[in-house]
């Protein structure tokens, strides 16, 4: 972590217990970064909070801290279930929830609380066990939370401490109206401590704050004290045909990095991901058809640096904590600025350096000298020389076909053994030894397929 990023207040410098300071050793915490550092003393001292932070800077611990002094500082009642979570944390997409649960396991390590975790997609069955046997920390996703709720599997009714994170994607996402159903079945702000964070502080945003909190205290990080200066951005003007051509000639330049390649659409993202597989750049492919338990697996090989390059819609821009991500690539200009800045996010994390490279193509132009607006400065254009348009064969294409687009929607199960010919792991698609293949018809006079 770079000294950049850290302000000079020491951890041990608060009334932590040392249970939760043996966590915070564990994860290898010493000094605060800014968010924690304005906002700790706030909540520590019981008071609500409506932060505004940008994704990286450390904000998770900073909440998470928080939470469990207060549990530790209020013991719970008597009569409280073990059903009965003490304090509750919301997310708006099943990768940030999951982040903020690793986290959690992490600095909760040695106080004997119950970290529990629930989201769609997977698990259903566990999950709900989990909290039947029972649950001090909820963390979740407002859909498979209401769920279980209705179900009377918890209830709210002994919450100590409620956490929103990334309020500003919960209405992105339309959750807001599940968001307004949960808060109610809460205490009310007046017996419970709050803890709001956003990247932005917006009308709405603030609105939802002060109609669920007890009068919270703003803080607010600007992101250009944080992230503007440990970003090299820079662009190439360049024409839709020769994008395919130019990332692959940046990623022969790029040598040991650890890339994230950002598609507006699904369609693009499978083109993407063929070319820098049949052309020696094994890669990682998430896009929002991805099922939950293939997503978590590819994420975990990308961290883990089994792939080096994951393509990704913006479905990959908020929520992950991904260490070590030294390129991100816009192979196309987000349509909505904030995405920009959301996606650039990805690297340059907890204060370390980090490249965003942005294609300007005929299709995507437009949305520079928006982006540029929004983060208040030029993006430094560079020249395409030749050699960074190598020439590519459009044969080494890797295809995935509808049949693998359905399978990563479904089970997972594999419908039939690969074709012959090109024999590339569909990464993007889950387990290792999925393989994709090209669509064979069959004929209509019901005799053999077409070689």
């Amino acid at each position: 972590m770079s000294d950049k990023h850290l302000s000079k207040i020491r951890f041990d410098s608060f009334p932590f217990s040392e249970a939760i300071m043996r966590g915070i050793r564990d994860a290898g915490f010493e000094y605060c970064t800014p968010i924690q550092a304005e906002t700790l003393p706030i909540a520590l001292d019981g008071r609500d909070i409506a932060g505004q932070a940008q994704t990286g800077t450390g904000k998770t611990a900073a909440f998470l801290l928080a939470t469990l002094h207060e549990l530790d500082q209020e013991p719970a009642e008597l009569s409280r279930r073990p059903n009965q979570p003490r304090a509750f944390m919301l997310a708006p997409t099943r990768e940030l929830a999951v982040q903020i649960y690793n986290d959690a396991c992490v600095l909760a390590a040695h106080t004997g609380l119950k970290v529990r975790v629930v989201f769609g997609g997977t698990g259903y069955e566990s999950q709900r066990k989990a909290l039947e046997e029972g649950v001090d920390i909820l963390i979740g996703t407002p859909g498979r939370i209401i769920d279980y709720f209705k179900q009377h599997v918890f209830d709210l009714r002994a919450i100590q401490v409620l956490v929103l994170d990334e309020a500003d994607r919960m209405f992105d996402l339309g959750f807001i109206k599940d968001i307004r159903y949960l808060l109610r079945r809460c205490p009310t702000p007046e017996n419970r401590q709050g803890m709001l964070f956003s990247a932005t502080l917006s009308y709405r945003v603030t609105e939802l704050a002060y109609e669920h909190m007890n009068n919270p205290q703003k803080v607010v990080i600007e992101a250009e004290q944080i992230t503007a200066d440990r970003v090299k951005e820079t662009a190439y003007m360049v024409a839709n045909d020769e994008k395919v051509r130019l990332l692959i000639g940046l990623m022969r330049q790029l040598g040991e990095s650890r890339v994230i390649v950002f598609i507006n659409t699904k369609r693009e993202a499978d083109k993407v991901w063929g070319f820098l597989e049949g052309n020696g750049y094994p890669a990682a492919i998430l896009s929002g058809d991805v099922p939950q338990k293939k997503r978590l697996s590819l994420l975990k090989r990308f961290s883990g640096g089994e792939v080096a390059v994951l393509v990704a819609t913006d479905v990959a821009a908020r929520g992950l904590h991904i260490e070590g991500v030294t390129h991100v690539v816009n192979y196309d200009l987000p349509e909505d600025a904030e995405d920009y800045v959301h996606r650039i996010g990805r690297t340059a994390r907890a204060g370390a350096e980090g490249d965003a490279i942005s294609f300007v193509c005929e299709t995507y132009a437009f949305s520079l000298p928006d982006i540029e607006q929004y983060i208040g400065h030029k993006i430094t254009v560079q020249p395409v020389s030749l050699d960074l348009l190598p020439d590519v064969d459009p044969a080494s294409r890797v295809r995935i076909d509808k049949t693998d687009r359905l399978q990563r929607r479904d089970s997972g199960q594999r419908r039939g053994p690969p074709s012959k010919g090109r024999k590339q792991k569909a990464v993007g698609g889950g387990s290792a030894g999925d393989q994709p293949r090209r669509r064979r018809r069959r004929p209509k006079s019901g005799g053999p397929a077409p070689a």
